[in-house]
């Protein structure tokens, strides 16, 4: 069975590391072109890329898939599946028709909740207790193409962005491997409409969600930090400093402190009046710095109980 790939970050690499391991005839990888980064602005390419480029499998990366020339390049390639994940560009109807077999995404929630670009983080910030991997056939829709395959991965108390990420790679690899085995034995797969009901969606994460508002209460914004970690990280103020934080578990408390003000600075965090209840940062990472423990932030900076984080505005 011929195979093509579509993918860019670690999530998709994953998925395409295990598809070249398990023996299948890969004829195509496409990716995002290589961005640059840093404060060099040095070009860097993506985590499939590399892994095209390591087992030689030939490779595309268009800015869009629009252009004639770009279909022409990818239609001299035949294909019976292409296999999809985290690729960043829509699919014209064209190429969704191009593979004999049409194409499969990996998409990491249980579909039709959490269709759309920030699965992960959503699912953390609304306090889910479950998420997971579907392999789905696309259709010109927003992820709403029928179901092949669900698997449920439980969400950890403590779960972030970043530790949830890692392990829906790692399932959805083993998920498009067992699909595509039983597609190149029989020829086909079962599919299942997806129920109208309970359909959400997962828009993309934008910079100024970041910014916590004090007043919510400790429980949404724990799930909050969890969610935007590793990326973008949630961020406050301390006076003039700008810092991203990691808490601890949510603290019962009744408190009558303004929303943001420094209730207790101890060795084990700095905690925080919400506007409900009260969190403990654990850590925290200062604009252009590194992470460190809170106790080595408190050295630093004399944070003492009265002080207030928040903008202006919170």
């Amino acid at each position: 069975m011929r195979v093509g790939f579509a993918g860019t970050p670690a999530f998709a690499a994953s998925a395409l590391a295990a598809i070249a391991a398990a023996g299948f005839d890969l004829r195509l990888v496409l990716t995002r072109p290589d961005r640059p980064q840093g404060r060099g602005l040095k070009l860097v390419s993506s985590k499939v890329k590399n892994i095209a480029l390591e087992r030689k499998i030939p490779l595309l990366q268009p800015a869009d898939l629009a252009t004639e020339p770009t279909r022409a390049a990818l239609f001299e390639q035949t294909l019976d599946v292409l296999v999809v994940a985290a690729y960043g560009l829509i699919l014209p109807p064209a190429v969704l028709a191009w593979p004999r077999h049409g194409c499969l995404n990996i998409h990491a929630s249980r579909l039709p909740r959490w269709r759309g670009a920030a699965p992960i983080e959503r699912a953390i910030e609304a306090g889910d207790d479950a998420t997971g991997i579907t392999i789905m056939q696309m259709d010109t829709g927003l992820d709403t193409g029928p179901r092949i395959d669900v698997v449920t991965v439980p969400i950890a108390a403590r779960e972030t962005a970043g530790t949830l990420h890692d392990k829906l790679a790692s399932v959805g690899a083993l998920a498009i491997v067992k699909v595509l085995r039983q597609l190149a034995r029989d020829g086909t797969v079962p599919m299942t409409a997806q129920p109208a009901a309970g359909a959400t969606y997962a828009r993309k994460i934008r910079g100024a969600e970041a910014e916590i508002d004090w007043r919510r209460s400790a429980v949404d914004i724990d799930r909050l930090v969890r969610a935007f970690d590793p990326h973008p990280g949630a961020r406050t103020n301390l006076g003039d400093v700008s810092v991203k934080i990691r808490v601890d578990a949510p603290v019962a408390r009744l408190t009558e402190a303004r929303s943001g003000a420094v209730l207790e600075v101890a060795d084990e965090g700095i905690l925080v009046a919400c506007g409900a209840d009260a969190l403990r940062i654990s850590e925290l990472q200062p604009a252009g710095g590194t992470w460190m423990p809170a106790r080595a932030f408190m050295t630093g900076r004399r944070v003492e109980a009265g002080a207030v984080f928040g903008t202006p505005s919170t």
